[in-house]
């Protein structure tokens, strides 16, 4: 039967790509079906602490428990995910004697849920474990427990992804925690889980795939699989986030949306830049929700890199549907979308001033995504395109 103009059987799908991911309206009905085949029996749901009074999160727990699962449900996650979380996510988890997670939420849940999976059998500690060199060789492999994902939100793309983005208190620090065993055994993306989410937010997390694409698409590197990823995630992008903005309940233009999520954070391990280098220092000291600080940096960056990158701007044009592959054309498409979105057009209305700008360029250089931005890019450069962002300089 259609529904909104289109049959829900055209975005019912299952891909194998890069991990088992069930995709279309209703396909959330199938996770006790998953943990029974995952040999998860006693699963611990871990979610944000937002989302734990929603009726979708009690709806889960009840189906789980309904099918005979020992379900229990962790909500200590917080929208900048610091190591309390993970830590109080390891300790639900052995004290309930569970044996498999069930990450529901935005990104900063499902990377929380990533990392107790990975931590709950091990006895370093977590920074051990940062993506750095070979560290993930440390961890203890076959004690990292299975994941199952479902995103409700269509921006970070977690769902894909073998890290997780935990802030380190000790120096401010956001920190790339990662195994190949953190990818998730299975994944749902069912976009009646993300109808509820509001406009702002489909905002801000759906520019947060965009620049995960654009960014990527922009990386120095080689890597054609990664771009055509980035292209496609794009061309969805463009046309679906405004229509999910302004219709929440548009089933099409959200399954759409959960794709180009995904597509951006596989197309990401070419490389990020200087946008997400920024905004990861910016929401480790500044707590700004990290979609919308990527949406608000962009143009900012993308003029900082303006020579480097407008030869790559014809096919994103096309993948835009716009008239002239410029640089400035394809800047304004980006200035035109944000106005679209409601999206503030400077960090300072992010509540963010110029005071720490020094710490930022500091933290940003550190960052890895900052080594893959197109041009070489020092803690000066990054201060300064950080204060013309608080300020509007573009």
């Amino acid at each position: 039967m259609a529904v909104n103009g289109f049959d829900p059987a055209t975005i019912t799908a299952d891909w194998g790509f890069p991990n088992r991911v069930l995709v279309g309206p209703g396909r959330l009905a199938e996770l006790p079906g998953l943990c029974r085949e995952l040999g998860i029996a006693r699963p611990l749901l871990v979610t944000d602490a937002d989302l734990r009074a929603l009726p979708m999160i009690e709806d889960t727990l009840s189906a789980l428990r309904n099918a005979g699962l020992a379900a229990a449900l962790c909500a200590e996650v917080q929208g900048n995910p610091v190591e309390a979380n993970v830590d109080a996510g390891v300790v639900a988890y052995r004290s309930g004697g569970h044996d498999g997670v069930v990450a529901c939420g935005g990104g900063s849940a499902l990377d929380v849920a990533k990392a107790v999976a990975l931590m709950v059998g091990q006895r370093r500690a977590i920074w051990d474990f940062e993506d750095v060199d070979e560290n993930w060789r440390r961890a203890n492999a076959e004690a990292i427990a299975p994941v199952i994902a479902i995103p409700t939100t269509a921006g970070t793309g977690s769902e894909v992804g073998r890290a997780a983005v935990i802030i380190n208190p000790a120096d401010h620090r956001k920190v790339i925690v990662f195994h190949p065993r953190m990818l998730p055994q299975a994944v749902i993306l069912d976009p009646k889980v993300t109808v509820e989410l509001p406009a702002p937010l489909t905002a801000a997390t759906g520019m947060d795939a965009f620049v995960h694409c654009f960014e990527a698409w922009c990386a120095s590197g080689f890597h054609p699989l990664a771009d055509g990823l980035a292209l496609q995630g794009m061309r969805l992008i463009a046309d679906a986030l405004p229509r999910a903005y302004r219709d929440g309940g548009d089933l099409q233009a959200r399954t759409h949306m959960l794709a180009a999520a995904s597509m951006g954070a596989l197309a990401f391990q070419k490389g990020l830049g200087a946008v997400h280098a920024i905004a990861h220092a910016v929401g480790a000291l500044y707590g700004t929700h990290h979609g919308l600080t990527n949406a608000v940096i962009l143009p900012y960056v993308m003029r900082f890199n303006r020579h480097a990158i407008t030869a790559r701007l014809e096919p994103v044009a096309q993948a835009l549907d716009i008239g002239s592959g410029s640089f400035e054309a394809v800047l304004e498409w980006v200035l035109r979308l944000r106005e679209r979105l409601g999206i503030t057009p400077t960090l300072a209305g992010l509540g963010v001033d110029a005071d720490r700008a020094e710490e930022i360029g500091r933290l940003a250089e550190l960052d890895p995504s900052a080594a893959g931005n197109p041009l070489p890019v020092t803690a000066e450069d990054l201060q300064r395109v950080f204060i013309e962002a608080v300020h509007g300089r573009i």
